[in-house]
């Protein structure tokens, strides 16, 4: 890590643990929040479409000097897209008026677009905008202060998962631009918050994945209580996907695993397991 790495991660610590307004998350369970900043027509359009197709909603970070400006996003939201989303039960909240950083201008000014900003989306709207979010992400501990008590939330981009308490004044969110090529980083980021018990089971001429990505699961999964691995071979008949083949097989190990948590589980296994991996660690 060099110096401005460094530097940069001490001013988070500072951010994240300052003029904290917190919440606990509860036994709601796990929560997962779509959100768009200063947001294009088609953020609705195609992404909102895509939410409501799966029962969820999205909130919609308005910047009101952007409305009905085109970039390189393309075309930007117009006052009848706040209408349609909000009538479709998104959220809608807001990112300023001009797009500033607390970190260019004065605090004052800096406090004064947010108000500016506020005030935007609900003349066009009459609707309340007190869901915030730092545009480009930047924080200052000063407008951390000032803002804390004038906003519902104010959302960073600071990576991570936000709870079991939750920081109302610096909610984290973690970044999804680009295509498909950009799932990775999700997939990595819910293996290194798993906390439970887990079985990774493959088969070792799985044609659809091989045993590299059990491997690379199994670093990942660095949260985990306990993490087992199972290697399926053709020995065992149930080296193909799924353990076409020998089925049985893989459904006694399962149950075997399982029989380490309830014991009142009596495991079976059809035939001696000849595993070509077999490992168990604990995080």
């Amino acid at each position: 890590m060099n110096l401005r790495q460094h530097l940069g991660s001490l001013r988070r610590r500072a951010l994240c643990s300052l003029y904290r307004r917190t919440v606990q998350l509860g036994n709601a369970g796990p929560i997962v929040s779509f959100t768009f900043d200063d947001f294009p027509r088609s953020a609705y359009s195609a992404g909102g479409s895509i939410l409501e197709r799966f029962g969820a909603r999205g909130t919609y970070y308005a910047t009101g000097g952007l409305m009905r400006v085109s970039n390189e996003l393309g075309e930007l939201f117009v006052a009848d897209d706040l209408d349609a989303l909000v009538a479709r039960g998104h959220e809608l909240g807001t990112q300023t008026f001009h797009h500033s950083s607390c970190r260019s201008v004065s605090l004052a000014a800096f406090v004064d677009d947010v108000r500016k900003g506020m005030r935007a989306v609900e003349q066009v709207k009459g609707h309340n905008a007190a869901n915030f979010a730092y545009p480009y992400g930047h924080v200052t501990l000063g407008s951390k202060k000032i803002l804390g008590p004038v906003l519902t939330s104010s959302r960073s981009i600071f990576p991570g998962f936000n709870g079991p308490e939750i920081d109302l004044n610096l909610l984290r969110a973690n970044k999804l631009y680009g295509d498909m090529d950009q799932s990775q980083r999700v997939e990595d980021l819910i293996l290194q918050n798993v906390k439970q018990d887990i079985l990774v089971t493959e088969g070792e001429q799985d044609h659809l994945f091989n045993t590299g990505w059990m491997h690379r699961v199994i670093r990942e999964l660095v949260c985990a209580r306990s993490v087992t691995a199972r290697v399926f071979t053709a020995r065992e008949g149930a080296e193909q996907h799924c353990q076409l083949g020998n089925t049985a097989v893989a459904r006694d190990e399962i149950v075997f695993w399982l029989s380490r948590f309830y014991p009142g589980m009596q495991p079976v296994r059809s035939a001696d397991p000849a595993p070509a991996l077999a490992v168990s660690k604990a995080a």
